[in-house]
């Protein structure tokens, strides 16, 4: 996993990121993870339920419940660490 995580450090735009996920993924891999991202975004915008969340991006309500655990609950912090960043991004920082 190192080594993938260290390629994608590599990649220095989004075009880079998007050609070699594109190359990496299957169509419908990233569809899954492009729903999981929008998932996470409405959990962290706090305004919906996680039934509303489901109708919004067609995932499943057992998916929508594992992103917010890992948004919450879980050690790894990943989901929180991006948001942030976008969210420092946005407010000029």
């Amino acid at each position: 996993m190192k080594s993938l995580f260290d390629a994608i450090l590599k990649l220095e735009n989004v075009d880079e990121v998007e050609k070699f996920f594109v190359d990496l993924c299957t169509l419908q891999e990233l569809r899954i993870l492009k729903e999981r991202w929008e998932v996470c975004q409405l959990l962290n915008s706090g305004q919906f339920s996680y039934r509303e969340i489901s109708e919004k991006t067609g995932a499943s309500t057992t998916t929508v419940t594992r992103v917010a655990r890992f948004l919450k609950d879980e050690p790894f912090k990943g989901y929180r660490c991006v948001l942030d960043k976008i969210e420092r991004e946005s407010n000029g920082g």
